[in-house]
């Protein structure tokens, strides 16, 4: 198993960052980490690689415990954090040689100038870090934080800053990652998890509220579905809001609608009924398919 947690509490004071969580992840794939912001979704990954330790419960990683082993832990992990950390006033490949050096590479000029490829910073190298833009220090981040080739990958917000090109070829490198190790990480962005993880935790208030399939999740959120109608005359929102089941409505163009409602009722004859009420017709009626995001904002009450 690469990465259980066992029961897992943190504390600061009185607050709750983490409130007995337990997983598992195993095997080589992408696992999106998902939560709004206090989530505990930080206080997790610095736990996983020995910043922080726990108050209550226990983690290991590779089957190392990070209490007793925690050097043999962050052997076996690479951590790209939230915030980057990086020397500025050094030079790329002077930055990433020192890095190769702190893990006693004995290959380290081939290792450098391999992850100098990988990430894109061909052009940068010779560049110091203070003059880079943040999408290249994101890059530079993550190849500190593959240099030593770990097993384990734990990413936290690892896309941030990039433009729509540097994000296309960060995604495809984690998934290319996902196919040899376990990758670890958390975004806000929710059509980077549909588009790289295959599984998705979510974590609100400390506490795990979804862990499944990426594809399943979306099947979560109070049993929830959206169905979009369009009528061939005017409605209004209020009224469409006041039928049984409806829980939200959004207009789109023209009279067309898309109505979120509770799965237990059949809103298909409750809109037949209110248009014959209404004087209109339906022209059409088609089930959306709920996004991420949608089931996320319901899962953790936003």
């Amino acid at each position: 198993m690469s990465i259980s947690v066992r029961h897992v509490t943190k504390q600061y004071g009185a607050q709750k960052a983490l409130d007995d969580v337990s997983f598992e992840i195993g095997g080589s794939q992408v696992v999106g980490f998902l939560g709004p912001n206090g989530a505990g979704k930080s206080t997790m990954m610095k736990i996983l690689t020995c910043f922080l330790p726990p108050t209550s419960g226990n983690a290991s990683v590779c089957g190392f415990d990070i209490r007793e082993a925690s050097m043999d832990v962050r052997r076996n992990v690479g951590y790209l954090p939230e915030h980057n950390p990086l020397y500025t006033d050094m030079y790329v490949r002077e930055y990433l040689e020192f890095t190769a050096g702190m893990y006693g590479l004995a290959n380290k000029a081939a290792r450098v100038k391999e992850m100098i490829g990988t990430v894109g910073l061909e052009r940068e190298q010779h560049k110091k870090i203070g003059a880079l833009s943040k999408g290249y220090r994101q890059r530079v981040g993550l190849a500190q934080a593959m240099i030593h080739d770990p097993k384990v990958l734990i990413l936290d917000e690892p896309t941030s800053g990039l433009d729509p090109n540097q994000l296309e070829e960060i995604r495809g490198l984690i998934r290319q990652l996902g196919e040899e190790r376990t990758v670890m990480l958390s975004t806000h962005i929710m059509q980077e998890v549909e588009a790289i993880c295959s599984r998705v935790i979510i974590i609100n208030q400390g506490r795990i509220v979804a862990d499944d399939h990426a594809g399943h999740i979306r099947g979560l959120g109070g049993g929830r579905q959206a169905i979009l109608v369009e009528f061939d005359g005017r409605v209004r929102s209020d009224e469409l809001q006041a039928l049984p089941g409806v829980v939200g409505v959004e207009r789109g163009e023209g009279n067309t609608w898309t109505l979120t409602y509770d799965a237990e009722h059949d809103i298909r004859p409750v809109l037949f009924q209110f248009a014959v009420d209404k004087g209109v017709k339906v022209l059409t009626q088609q089930r959306v398919e709920r996004d991420l995001e949608s089931v996320f904002k319901e899962l953790t009450g936003k």
